[in-house]
């Protein structure tokens, strides 16, 4: 990457002037100010310190460091602000970049080792089985394996998991609701309501255990509505066969050898106080039931045997549960930064400008089936990838149901089928595409053109950053603007037409074809389709 030349020769130049070894903090970054210059670094301010000296002073002294020995395709460098270096790069190097997408291809275009292999294990959705999954489960959804295909691409050894809490009071009354309905029978109070538990009352046999086909029932709806937006899962962990197995009382046992269990009011507690967590925590109530704590904790040293790295996808109503489980984490021994959690934000659909909050089959809330079934599952999974998930969320159906460039997932989809169509055109008039090592690149010099090498040559900083900071969003934000630089380059630049120029139009056709590289990497880890034809 020219961010690694550009760092390279920075430390090159430090070095000729004292300063042996970079220091933290050191970055070499894009300007958000376009007339600053391509790249731009700090490190005269960061070194200040080190080498006494004021730092405009100090950063001239680096800028002619960097000038006895100028970095390949740096046509400028100056000092800005307080003493910034930054750089301005040749038309060559973005030129160079095509050639790189194309070498690279779909399986190596933004392929990174970040990971180095490392294995990580990342929970998300595990809602409970007890109904269908309501909306904001398909934005933990599409999220959860959004950032798993992103850490996958980025080096990690990702494993995928789903958590099926078949155990405990509500699962007790989803089945008494079933039973209800089959019988017509009053549902029992705080029961289960909606068509969807007189649908599936119709489908249970008489002779089953109605807790466990209703679960079953229940996960067989989750599968198959996230199967439908391309979200798959490695594992379904039960919390009753993790229970049954003797997880929750061998992880008990080691607690209290830990030394910080004790008993009071009498009730056994946990003593997360002592990492961080606001108070101490109840593990077996008074009556001598464990509290959903302690099975969770056991549920996550065994995930360890997943990962050695867990992240957690949680509703926004957990804000408290990840300092608890961080604490009891570091109690059996595992370093803070082995866990992290993301919490995410509710999602509010809308419809003809008013807000939608009832669902036609649960008559309470609106779940993931009903809004793929009305925008299908590539609009729908986009949709909840357009903004940060820690973010609240407004859906707008009419919008996503509209073939138009208000629509963001039809309009990045749309690019991709472009560039389709143009290679279909080609064909049919019998048209021969010259090997790329026999293209003169050079001759793309036009604005338009280079926005596109542009946004080509950010790709593995977009997606080292949507790994580094668990932000998927930042991958689509790249590819609607991957669509929107190219949609104007091939509205205004023509490209196989006859009276273009033979040069000029080999290397337009394939910059259109790094450009269709790229929209299918970045559709693939958004885990959307790449249509050939709309």
């Amino acid at each position: 990457m020219i961010s690694e030349l550009l760092s390279s020769a920075v430390a090159g130049a430090l070095r000729s002037l004292g300063v042996d070894d970079v220091p933290a903090g050191v970055t070499m970054e894009r300007p958000a100010n376009p007339d600053h210059g391509d790249w731009s670094t700090n490190a005269a301010l960061v070194c200040q310190k080190i080498v006494g000296k004021n730092p405009r002073q100090f950063g001239q002294e680096l800028l002619d460091a960097l000038q006895a020995d100028t970095p390949q395709y740096v046509v400028k460098m100056e000092i800005a602000g307080p003493g910034f270096v930054n750089f301005f790069l040749d038309n060559s190097y973005l030129q160079s970049i095509l050639k790189q997408v194309v070498d690279a291809g779909q399986d190596g275009f933004g392929q990174l080792n970040i990971g180095e292999g490392k294995r990580v294990n990342v929970e998300f959705v595990s809602a409970n089985p007890t109904g269908p999954i309501h909306a904001g489960g398909g934005r933990w959804g599409a999220y959860g394996d959004s950032l798993a295909r992103i850490m996958t691409r980025c080096g990690y050894e990702t494993h995928r998991e789903y958590y099926i809490n078949d155990r405990g009071v509500q699962t007790q009354i989803f089945g008494q609701s079933l039973t209800a309905r089959k019988t017509g029978e009053e549902i029992p109070e705080n029961g289960y309501a909606g068509q969807y538990i007189v649908d599936w009352a119709a489908e249970m046999p008489d002779d089953v255990d109605p807790i466990e086909w209703g679960i079953e029932r229940s996960l067989e709806d989750a599968r198959e509505t996230l199967e439908s937006m391309q979200v798959h899962f490695d594992t379904w962990s039960s919390e009753k066969a993790l229970v049954e197995a003797g997880l929750m009382e061998q992880t008990m046992v080691d607690l209290r050898e830990s030394g910080y269990v004790y008993d009071e009011d009498e009730a056994t507690w946990l003593r997360t106080s002592d990492f961080g967590d606001d108070q101490d925590r109840v593990l077996i109530k008074s009556d001598g039931e464990p509290t959903y704590f302690l099975p969770d904790i056991a549920y996550h040293r065994d995930k360890y045997d997943r990962g050695d790295l867990l992240i957690d996808v949680l509703g926004a109503d957990h804000h408290g549960y990840v300092p608890r489980m961080r604490a009891a984490l570091q109690i059996l021994g595992y370093k803070p930064e082995q866990y992290e959690a993301v919490i995410g934000q509710n999602v509010k659909l809308m419809r003809d400008g008013a807000e939608v909050k009832l669902s036609k089959r649960t008559g309470t809330m609106i779940e993931i089936r009903e809004l793929v079934d009305e925008v299908g599952p590539d609009v729908a999974r986009l949709a909840y990838l357009l903004q940060s998930v820690d973010t609240p969320q407004t859906i707008d159906i009419d919008v996503l149901k509209a073939n138009a460039a208000e629509n963001p997932v039809f309009y990045v989809q749309y690019a991709n089928a472009r560039i389709h169509s143009l290679n279909r055109t080609a064909m049919e008039r019998e048209l021969t595409r010259v090997p790329l090592g026999e293209v003169d690149v050079s001759v793309l010099n036009d604005e338009r053109e280079l926005a596109v090498l542009k946004e080509l040559s950010r790709f593995d900083e977009v997606v080292a950053a949507a790994c580094a900071n668990r932000a998927p969003h930042q991958v689509t934000t790249w590819a609607r603007e991957l669509a929107r630089v190219f949609h104007g380059f091939y509205h205004h630049n023509k490209i196989l037409a006859e009276d273009v120029d033979p040069a000029v139009a080999q290397a337009r056709w394939w910059l259109a074809e790094a450009t269709g590289v790229g929209l299918a990497v970045a559709l693939d880890l958004l885990g959307v389709r790449a249509p050939e034809r709309m």
